[in-house]
């Protein structure tokens, strides 16, 4: 069985020009027959096909600070896959001020170089990477920044009784077109509305968060509306669930042998140098590989009681650290079969993002959850993102075979 990388967006357009397959730019090019936007009348025009296993890579959560001070603190979590690339770019958007800015290896926790270069209104974060990216490995950089912008974070200062404003309200709005988010109120302000279907949770210091997932990456305008309250919340017990970066793939082998490579992708924060596998709680994988993706080095696996564990390089000791680990095995599930012509695939699934690979000349007709559809290498997948807190959900997935 062929293994595939997984083409994923990243954080700015360098980086998707270079990891795309030339068939995929092609399609957004200018001739392209699926160029996307809008016709001069207002409808739409055609969008490239689906061909990338997964999205989602990039982690960006927003605090708003003080009121009144128009800022806002980001963290963002992104990935550079370009073999042999030194640094990662990532540019500020047009407009906003970047202060106070930090840049982290998440491997160890340490800071990274940076130079921050402004041209006019572009302003963009350079980081030097540790090592160049490994082949088969991925670069990671953790970057903190401060936005200062007056247009998108407002305090009202007068009461407006018709529109439903007292003295003091905020509001924040964003065109967010990243995948995995979080927004984070001013402690001591409660939400009035917000337009976007999220989970909330009150931080451990007190303070409201939303956090969602946008899974087509395209913009996502949120607006949101606090007033300052008396209430005072207490931590819940759970965190955010879009933090969680793990995604799955089946690759599904011919169904008469009920046979899957399974590929799992995932950040261990995890305190130690010896986390256990969870995977393989729910997945009973033969002929188990583990690669530290930072390094493209694979890893020693060992077993504690009836885990096992997996030994890191780097212990995390630390809340900016964490392993970012490539897990690979094949598993034999009756379950997955072909009765009278049908392909059945009939699984539990678990985590944030799951994606189903087809054998060649099998086309979907029936998934039991809600996902995307497209093809990758000519092989139909479904990419199913789990927007509810459960972390456990059942999927069935039939095709028939083309004549």
């Amino acid at each position: 069985m062929r293994r595939f990388r997984l083409y994923c967006t990243r954080s700015f357009a360098l980086a998707v020009v270079t990891v795309l397959p030339s068939w995929t730019a092609a399609q957004r090019g200018a001739n392209s027959p699926f160029p996307g936007g809008e016709n001069p009348d207002g409808s739409l025009k055609p969008s490239a096909r689906l061909q990338r296993l997964f999205s989602q890579d990039s982690y960006t959560e927003y605090a708003l600070l003080e009121p009144g001070t128009e800022q806002f603190r980001i963290r963002f979590l992104t990935e550079e896959t370009r073999a042999g690339a030194t640094e990662l770019v990532n540019a500020t958007r047009g407009g906003s001020e970047g202060t106070d800015v930090e840049v982290y290896d998440p491997r160890t926790g340490k800071p990274l170089p940076f130079t921050y270069d402004v041209q006019g209104e572009t302003h963009a974060i350079h980081a030097k990477l540790t090592s160049p990216v490994p082949p088969g490995g991925i670069g990671r950089v953790l970057i903190y920044k401060t936005y200062k912008d007056p247009r998108t974070y407002q305090v009202y200062r007068e009461a407006n009784a018709p529109f439903g404003i007292q003295d003091g309200d905020i509001s924040w709005v964003r065109s967010l077109s990243g995948y995995r988010l979080g927004v984070i109120l001013p402690k001591g302000y409660a939400f009035l509305s917000s337009n976007v279907a999220a989970q909330m949770s009150t931080t451990s210091d007190g303070r409201l968060k939303l956090h969602f997932a946008n899974p087509s990456g395209l913009s996502n305008p949120l607006t949101i509306h606090a007033r300052k309250t008396t209430a005072e919340p207490t931590p819940t017990r759970f965190t955010d669930m879009f933090f969680d970066d793990v995604k799955t793939l089946y690759d599904l082998d011919d169904p008469q042998t009920h046979t899957m490579r399974v590929e799992q992708i995932y950040s261990d924060f995890r305190k130690g140098d010896t986390p256990p596998l969870d995977l393989l709680a729910y997945a009973a994988l033969k002929d188990v590989t583990v690669l530290d993706l930072d390094t493209a080095k694979p890893l020693t696996t060992s077993k504690r009681g009836a885990a096992t564990i997996v030994k890191l390089d780097v212990p995390i000791v630390e809340e900016r650290q964490s392993a970012h680990l490539k897990v690979n095995g094949t598993l034999q599930d009756p379950k997955y079969k072909v009765v009278n012509g049908t392909l059945t695939f009939d699984r539990p699934m678990k985590g944030l993002r799951n994606t189903i690979l087809l054998p060649a000349g099998w086309d979907v007709t029936s998934v039991s959850q809600s996902g995307t559809v497209g093809i990758f290498q000519g092989r139909a997948f479904v990419a199913l993102v789990n927007l509810n807190a459960e972390n456990t959900y059942r999927v069935v997935i039939t095709a028939k075979k083309k004549a």
